[in-house]
């Protein structure tokens, strides 16, 4: 089968699309034939080997553990493992799966879903990672209850414009935070709200907000607890990149300090995938109350140039890789 593997870091010209073994499914593993994926900004991170700092964790520290990339799936059933009992050949699912760029992948059961009836499959390949993220930051970390007041900073991007959309589902008020280009599309997908941040900064408005969801982490923490309520919470999901060493790391290191030092109007969003949220999301699109904003899609030679877009950080929505 045709997959995009890496043996070495460095730009996306490093990935291969080349031929490899058709997986085979453990006990408890879906073999899933792969109609779309979807790219993230870890998959730059995973392609570069960076931050420096986690890459013997994470990654491989001279070269590359785990040779494939991808995580976000939508496909059809080929086989399943003996203990699978949720799925059969045939079924339309999406999750995540280790190496989804390539033509079939093997996934655990608990990591799927099936496919919502009124999605394609690049749509249903576009929710999973930034979805779940969106729903976790907002329902757990959030707390997020109707008539709240919600700024989502960095909205424009894969995790906002889900997080837009799933504010408003659970009532509300959202102001999202964008350049220009996507005004439009912001208030399109429901932002009752849109700050373009090239003509104005929303720290230094008069609003005050319940719960901000902050993607990008540029601005200090004095000046987002400013525009805060008095009971308001920063949920941290992203973070600007602060170099090869330590990445994003150094701006979640400090979150994460001043939630232990008892600073609780800051918090990280530790989003975990599970099948009973992508259940969530599959009836929430299902119910026209959320669906993906795909931004480009690419084929799967074409992954090289997916990911060296999606790493210059103006991606609207998502980068959908068809298979």
């Amino acid at each position: 089968m045709k997959a995009i593997v890496y043996h070495q870091y460095g730009p996306p010209d490093v990935l291969q699309y080349a031929d490899i073994e058709k997986p085979v499914p453990k006990d408890n593993e879906v073999l899933i034939r792969i109609r779309a994926a979807s790219v993230n900004p870890l998959d730059w991170h995973f392609v570069r080997g960076t931050p420096y700092l986690i890459r013997p964790l994470m990654m491989g520290l001279r070269k590359p553990k785990v040779p494939r990339l991808g995580v976000d799936v939508a496909g059809e059933v080929e086989a399943v493992g003996k203990d699978v009992t949720s799925f059969k050949p045939g079924d339309a699912v999406f999750g995540t799966c280790r190496g989804a760029f390539a033509e079939y992948g093997c996934a655990p059961e608990k990591s799927l879903a099936t496919k919502p009836r009124n999605l394609t499959f690049e749509q249903a390949a576009a929710v999973n990672v930034a979805g779940f993220t969106a729903l976790q930051a907002i329902r757990d970390s959030g707390n997020v209850q109707p008539g709240y007041k919600v700024l989502v900073n960095g909205a424009a991007g894969g995790v906002g414009t889900f997080a837009v959309q799933i504010a408003k589902h659970y009532g509300a008020e959202v102001t999202g935070v964008c350049s220009t280009g996507n005004v439009e599309m912001l208030r399109s997908i429901g932002a009752d709200h849109v700050i373009d941040y090239t003509q104005e900064d929303f720290t230094k408005g008069t609003k005050r907000y319940d719960v901000i969801l902050d993607s990008i982490g540029n601005h200090s923490f004095s000046a987002i607890k400013g525009v805060l309520s008095p009971k308001g919470i920063c949920v941290v999901i992203g973070a600007k990149d602060d170099g090869t060493w330590f990445g994003p790391m150094l701006w979640l290191f400090k979150v994460a300090l001043r939630w232990i030092l008892r600073d609780r109007q800051f918090a990280m969003c530790r989003a975990k995938g599970n099948k009973a949220d992508l259940e969530i999301l599959r009836d929430l699109i299902e119910a026209g109350k959320i669906t993906p904003v795909i931004d480009r899609r690419y084929n799967l030679r074409e992954v090289p140039q997916a990911i060296g877009y999606v790493e210059q950080g103006h991606a609207r929505g998502k980068v959908v890789i068809t298979v």
